[in-house]
């Protein structure tokens, strides 16, 4: 029998690159680096933030996060609840942040705190992982 490339795939070593995009895209973010945070997405991704309609593909991912990133500045950590590798193009990863926004605006400070749903793509097993739809919804109580 011949050996496919998906008879050697292992979800599991797969995890630890998965979780270092979601790293890099914790620092990018809190570094309000629009660049790198966009450098992270998917050619195709999809940025669907909270009260927005959804930004799909990178000039409107771009777009929302300099507009966003022009009004606030965030210092946020994640907490990783898991990264599940489905296949060799697709993984998917459950986080919470927690910190606080500063409004540029007036330097006001707020309590952050968020539950994210990350869908992680690559093009294929020796491409790197990519922000393919990201979602987010505030675990802060209205006030």
């Amino acid at each position: 029998m011949t050996e496919t490339t998906h008879d050697r795939f292992d979800p599991t070593a797969q995890v630890k690159p998965a979780t270092e995009l979601l790293r890099r895209y914790e620092a990018a973010l809190n570094a309000a680096e629009v660049d790198a945070i966009v450098a992270l997405y998917a050619d195709d991704g999809i940025f669907m933030a909270q009260h927005r309609s959804p930004a799909i593909g990178r000039a409107q991912v771009e777009a929302a996060y300099r507009e966003i990133l022009g009004v606030i500045r965030l210092d946020i950590e994640f907490d990783i609840d898991e990264v599940v590798v489905v296949s060799e193009t697709v993984a998917y990863a459950r986080t919470r942040s927690a910190g606080t926004t500063t409004i540029l605006a007036n330097d006001a400070k707020v309590s952050e705190g968020n539950q994210e749903l990350f869908i992680l793509v690559r093009a294929d097993a020796s491409s790197a992982w990519r922000i393919g739809r990201y979602i987010f919804a505030t675990t802060q109580p209205r006030s």
